[in-house]
């Protein structure tokens, strides 16, 4: 048996990724999308649309009006942002409440990952928005940890405090990371291949075979996000714990850094998404 199997069952116990996520998927790279469009597959899921409407109608938003119909909520945060809502509401809604697990500080960071992966994709040639959503999904392995073995969760959570740690003490006290147990919940949710091998390949992007472009920028994107989260400089951050990786993709971790949004503004859609 290995030590996986039972993060492996668990995730395909979880249920599958609503039709509408998954037909967004189908929608990147497409040049032709339009709003009316995106807006219109958004409303064949009444929950989902009815979240997306309350986002459009939050303080982080802060609407002119109230925003009571999909086409003026499209109209108002524009196509990416809307592709991106609605992914982020269905992947943070695909999970359980658990007790002790701080909800609101994992979807922060996890907000962050994504919005920092968007930010490097172009510099490794990778597209931007399946990097937005590699980002928002990368650490859900973590959240199925904690399902499974909530004391060895909780165990990690203690020892690893160092940003970019917590794949070596998961790998040390769980026997596996969490990047490995998200690739098998994107394939329990038919995520495009690139998707679940970069998830993979994010533990240990240089040793992984083939190498994965997507894979190293959710890496990076991750490590950047625990500097961020404790005010170390990013910069700083890259060299101290992946300085193999940026040396290997020729990134100059200075230029990288000044790309990359504010970590408030990267954070904070998670607070509307909670409520």
């Amino acid at each position: 048996m290995s030590l996986t199997d039972p993060y492996v069952k668990k995730a395909t116990s979880l249920p599958a990724m609503p039709e509408v996520a998954c037909q967004l998927m189908d929608t990147f790279g497409r040049e032709d999308l339009s709003l009316g469009e995106l807006s219109g597959l958004i409303g064949r899921d009444q929950a989902l649309a009815a979240r997306v409407l309350r986002y459009a109608n939050s303080a982080h938003t802060a609407p002119r009006r109230e925003v009571d119909n999909l086409h003026d909520a499209a109209a108002l945060l524009g196509l990416r942002a809307l592709r991106e809502l609605t992914l982020s509401v269905s992947v943070m809604g695909a999970f359980p409440h658990l007790e002790g697990f701080d909800r609101l500080a994992f979807w922060r960071g996890t907000l962050a990952v994504a919005s920092y992966a968007q930010a490097i994709a172009p510099r490794l040639d990778v597209d931007p928005a399946v990097a937005y959503l590699g980002g928002l999904m990368l650490r859900t392995g973590q959240i199925l940890m904690a399902m499974v073995d909530p004391a060895g969760a909780a165990e990690v959570s203690r020892h690893a405090l160092a940003p970019d740690s917590r794949i070596d003490f998961e790998s040390g006290i769980l026997g596996c990371a969490h990047p490995e147990i998200t690739a098998e919940l994107a394939r329990h949710w038919r995520f495009p291949t690139v998707l679940i091998t970069a998830f993979g390949a994010a533990v240990d992007p240089l040793g992984s075979r083939p190498f994965s472009r997507l894979g190293a920028v959710l890496r990076l994107a991750s490590v950047i996000a625990d500097h961020r989260a404790l005010d170390i400089d990013p910069a700083e951050g890259l060299r101290q714990t992946q300085e193999a990786l940026i040396t290997h993709l020729d990134l100059d971790p200075e230029d990288l850094a000044s790309d990359l949004p504010d970590h408030r503004l990267a954070m904070a859609g998670a607070d509307a998404l909670m409520h």
